[in-house]
């Protein structure tokens, strides 16, 4: 699909929105991260999802609000009509991204953290989303790699446990210093929560140099929910410092990926993490979200996905 054939889509699915658009008879688990939008309103984020057949949305940020208990869609006035929006289309919350980082040594910024996590769950709960996302993120120089990892573990047990009377359960995500199967599996295991999983970035694993099919070897068992982007390496920078592009115009393996996930027997949503947010340069999400609805029904198809 070239740029022009998206943005001439795009047109046509406004003006189908705009006219009363139903919403689609059948989805695939396809879901995008609000990343991905950051200037959209609520009102536009569920409109263009639901136009372009998504099935679910990733809550993280609405707008310039980051700490979505502290967006007014989900304040005590707006929350249930907030939750009719969503009904009337079909769409689901996937999940909320919270930005909790579970390595933080310090006891008072780590307890805002853990508390940003438990505010996140609550939300959550209210919701009715099964799935809160926090970090792992970094490596503490000067400290033994084992101790970052078992205050990692210890974070998600409490926040595991806090999640479980609300029906919710805490994914750590592929991220930051923690993107290969060696560290991730410890921290993971060390948690020793039932309401404690897994978010695969497969981007991230994939530029650590892991095969797809390996990660998922290791990590399987453990995963809810998956991130999908692809990119290209800048030249002169860092391995892990790439350009974001469009799906099927980089490196990444992505439909190897999904070939993975689908002969695996993953049940939960393709998630598009466009990063927008922190990179404006990148596509805009007019042109990003339409294009990874329509390869990635392509790819689900070729790997005979089944609903």
């Amino acid at each position: 699909m070239t740029r022009r054939d998206l943005l001439r889509f795009t047109s046509c699915a406004t003006l189908g929105a705009a006219a009363g658009f139903s919403k689609p008879a059948a989805r695939l688990p396809l879901a995008f991260s609000t990343l991905g939008c950051p200037k959209w309103d609520w009102n536009t984020i569920v409109k263009n999802a639901n136009t372009w057949g998504f099935a679910a949305l990733e809550l993280r940020g609405i707008q310039d609000q980051m700490d979505l208990p502290k967006c007014a869609e989900f304040s005590s006035t707006r929350i249930q009509a907030t939750m009719r929006d969503l009904a009337a289309t079909g769409l689901k919350i996937s999940d909320l991204g919270a930005s909790a980082q579970m390595h933080e040594p310090d006891p008072a910024k780590r307890a805002k953290h853990i508390d940003e996590a438990k505010r996140f769950i609550d939300l959550a709960h209210q919701l009715h989303v099964p799935y809160v996302r926090v970090f792992p993120d970094k490596l503490i120089r000067g400290e033994e790699k084992q101790v970052t990892m078992a205050r990692i573990s210890e974070g998600l047990h409490t926040l595991g446990e806090y999640a479980r009377p609300a029906g919710v359960t805490v994914i750590l995500e592929s991220h930051g210093e923690f993107r290969s199967v060696d560290l991730l599996v410890p921290v993971l295991e060390g948690a020793k929560s039932k309401s404690v999983a897994f978010l695969w970035d497969a981007h991230h694993t994939c530029v650590e140099g892991e095969k797809p099919a390996d990660s998922w070897r290791q990590l399987g068992k453990y995963t809810r929910h998956v991130h999908l982007k692809d990119s290209l390496p800048i030249p002169g920078k860092p391995s892990h410092e790439r350009r974001y592009v469009l799906i099927g115009a980089g490196d990444i393996p992505v439909k190897a990926t999904v070939e993975v996930l689908v002969k695996g027997g993953y049940k939960g949503y393709f998630c598009f993490e466009w990063e927008k947010r922190w990179h404006p340069e990148i596509e805009d999400p007019e042109v990003s979200f339409p294009h990874y609805a329509k390869i990635m029904t392509e790819f689900l198809n070729q790997a005979g996905f089944r609903a």
